[in-house]
């Protein structure tokens, strides 16, 4: 671009002349026609563009989606239920879903190479939502009725070693470095929980948003905070114990 065309461009767009002043107008205008709005019109199409939208939403999932992820697990999971696509599955991992879950398609599952395969194993009635985390370094078992909230990370591995030699070559942490996770019957954890490898969160515990699970919690209790403690029994009493 030549040294008269930047004088000009700068001269339209800084200058307060009336003239630079209406030569922005005018380029803004054609940038962003106006369009009017005839709302009898805009308001039926608007309802048509969410009919045709969410039914071919809905055969894609229910023809291409749901049947490709079935496929990747060890057996058919009955009356699963996929939203916005279908989640990312990476490494050798062994995946068991019980009857009638609901698995967000923004979610990701990975195993550990290195060992015997891992296994993520999932029961009955269990919502897996949007953008959850599930790194498999051993086994990760989650009972039925379970509700993962948004952005919930289950860490059974953590990506890379404690050592700094040894991460410096890239390598995985070893297997001393990996656990197991248990979540029990009926366990919430609210938005964006981080569990980390060797943790057990007992049966009906809810896990307040954006806590770090760091060890075991025990059934029936509400905990929080970083690192997450026992708040109160669900009962309603107070614990004391401060775990």
């Amino acid at each position: 671009m030549s040294a008269a065309s930047l004088r000009l461009r700068h001269w339209a767009r800084t200058g307060r002349s009336p003239a630079a002043r209406a030569l922005r107008g005018v380029a803004m205008a054609l940038r962003h026609p106006p369009v009017p709005v005839i709302r009898p019109l805009h308001r039926a199409l608007y309802g048509l563009h969410l009919a045709v939208a969410g039914t071919l939403r809905w055969l894609l999932q229910a023809l291409w989606y749901t049947p490709l992820f079935q496929s990747r697990l060890a057996a058919t999971a009955p009356a699963l239920s996929l939203t916005n696509g279908m989640p990312m599955v990476q490494g050798p991992l062994r995946i068991r879903l019980g009857a009638r879950c609901r698995v967000n398609g923004a979610a990701t599952f990975s195993g550990r190479a290195g060992g015997a395969v891992p296994d993520l194993v999932v029961g009955d009635n269990v919502t897996l939502g949007w953008r959850n985390v599930i790194a498999v370094g051993t086994r990760v078992t989650i009972g039925d009725d379970v509700l993962f909230s948004s952005d919930v990370h289950l860490a059974g591995y953590g990506g890379h070693a404690l050592d700094p030699a040894a991460r410096a070559r890239g390598e995985a942490e070893p297997l001393a470095e990996r656990g197991a996770i248990e979540i029990g019957a009926g366990a919430w954890l609210c938005a964006g929980v981080f569990v980390a490898p060797g943790v057990t969160i007992g049966a009906g515990t809810v896990v307040a948003a954006r806590s770090v699970v760091t060890r075991d919690l025990p059934a029936g209790v509400l905990a929080g905070g970083v690192p997450a403690r026992v708040i109160r029994r669900l009962d309603g009493a107070r614990d004391g114990a401060g775990e």
